[in-house]
């Protein structure tokens, strides 16, 4: 607040007495007559010219001068003070910190997980065990793994053991992948994608191919569990994803609730289905954090599999 002036004083006036003054008139009487002569003879009175009475100078006063007004206060050399904003006043204004970051709450417990059986075409051959895992940490950063192997006949004739993982943290729109690996029989292949954030680009092993990167961007294990951040999922969704091979826009399209019964239980799910070059529908658990308990694949060559839960794990 800017310091007011003292008030200027207004001056006196100074009222000067005029002095009045009655000079004085002369009262002499005529002379005394002159002695009597043989005749008689009156004696004139001599004329005395008698000074008339001078009447008393009175000198005006001087005009009386008008006080001079008093001047409005200034500001005493205030620096200065930027507007407050409206119904604010500067005394209540405080320096603006900035705003904590917002990290998403993981919807899960901190370790758990969903088994699987994997089946083959229409028949329901089963041929192998899936596994999804997942951590979520308290610095905010999590882990997630799907881990597929063939089983039975199926891995007699060709053993295989894919095991993907997604590594990365918790931002305010959910999770936002570092790194996505595969391990095939427990050797690292090309399969792999490095995200990074700050200059917006995902890196592709395979060719080192580099794409530009849109906010919610998930990888091939991750957006699974992304799609429970995804607001309205019922009216569709879009979600970039990169699959170590390509990254590619994945259009969700909704096909409605549908009750599903699994091995796992029955669940009331939401149905989802993504068309690239192939077709993968997922049923999404509404009253278990929208977990994935049954998905199916069909490739470009008309092959198909399940993979429908079983077990699910601590994920209460």
């Amino acid at each position: 607040m800017p310091f007011a002036l003292l008030v200027a004083f207004a001056g006196s006036l100074a009222i000067h007495a005029v002095a009045l003054f009655v000079p004085d008139v002369d009262l002499s009487t005529v002379p005394e007559p002159t002695p009597l002569r043989a005749e008689l003879q009156i004696p004139k009175k001599p004329e005395v010219a008698a000074e008339p009475a001078r009447l008393p100078v009175v000198r005006p006063a001087p005009p009386r001068r008008p006080a001079p007004a008093a001047r409005a206060s200034e500001p005493v050399a205030a620096l200065p003070i930027p507007p407050a904003p409206a119904g604010e006043t500067p005394q209540a204004r405080e320096p603006a910190s900035p705003p904590a970051p917002k990290v998403a709450e993981a919807q899960l417990p901190a370790h758990g997980g969903i088994r699987f059986v994997v089946y083959r075409g229409d028949q329901q051959l089963e041929i192998g065990r899936a596994q999804h895992e997942w951590e979520f940490n308290a610095d905010g950063t999590y882990r997630l793994r799907i881990i597929t192997e063939t089983t039975g006949l199926a891995a007699l004739i060709k053993p295989i053991r894919l095991e993907l993982e997604s590594r990365g943290k918790f931002v305010a729109g959910g999770l936002q992948p570092a790194r996505f690996s595969t391990l095939r029989n427990g050797a690292e292949t090309d399969e792999n994608a490095d995200f990074d954030w700050a200059a917006r680009q995902v890196t592709l092993t395979r060719g080192n191919k580099r794409f530009d990167l849109e906010e919610g961007a998930q990888d091939l294990v991750s957006f699974h569990y992304q799609l429970v951040f995804v607001p309205q999922l019922a009216d569709g969704a879009t979600i970039g994803v990169a699959n170590g091979k390509k990254f590619e826009r994945y259009h969700f399209a909704s096909l409605g609730e549908e009750t599903l019964e699994t091995p796992a239980g029955s669940f009331r799910t939401l149905h989802v289905r993504v068309q690239t070059d192939s077709t993968t529908d997922i049923w999404l658990a509404l009253d278990r954090k929208l977990l994935p308990v049954k998905i199916r694949h069909a490739d470009r060559k008309g092959e198909s599999f399940e993979t429908v839960a079983v077990d699910l794990g601590k994920t209460e």
